[in-house]
């Protein structure tokens, strides 16, 4: 039952919608900064204070942008460093190494072009191959 859960858990896909919703979520903060505390200020000290709640003129908060900002990356950071990392490192373990795959072409010994190990002549420069 337990190793079900954890393959559930595991799975590529459910692991990257739970990361993808916790940065949309961090990135959401980031854009609505962007525009509350950047961008409305200018546009109403350009515009004359279209009632955008009682915005003074050249009062761009420049400083609650850089705090989300921040916020977001340390959040990226968490979520990459205690999250995708061990997950990455706990899926390499239970996999195992990946074998080798033998090769499937050989070089032509006259042209030095890669040929199929079966091939009795070089497609390229028409040499017999032994």
């Amino acid at each position: 039952m337990l190793k079900g859960f954890r393959d559930f858990i595991l799975r590529g896909n459910v692991l990257d919608l739970a990361v993808g919703v916790i940065m949309g979520a961090a990135f959401g903060t980031v854009v609505t900064s962007l525009v509350k505390d950047v961008f409305t200020p200018f546009i109403g000290g350009v515009v004359g204070k279209p009632d955008f709640s009682a915005i003074a003129v050249n009062h761009i908060m420049i400083g609650n942008f850089l705090n989300a900002l921040i916020s977001f990356l340390l959040v990226a950071a968490s979520v990459y460093f205690f999250i995708v990392l061990p997950a990455n490192a706990m899926m390499a373990r239970i996999k195992g190494p990946v074998p080798d795959v033998p090769p499937s072409t050989k070089p032509c010994p006259e042209c030095l072009s890669d040929i199929p190990l079966a091939a009795k002549r070089c497609a390229h420069c028409a040499q017999p191959v032994a």
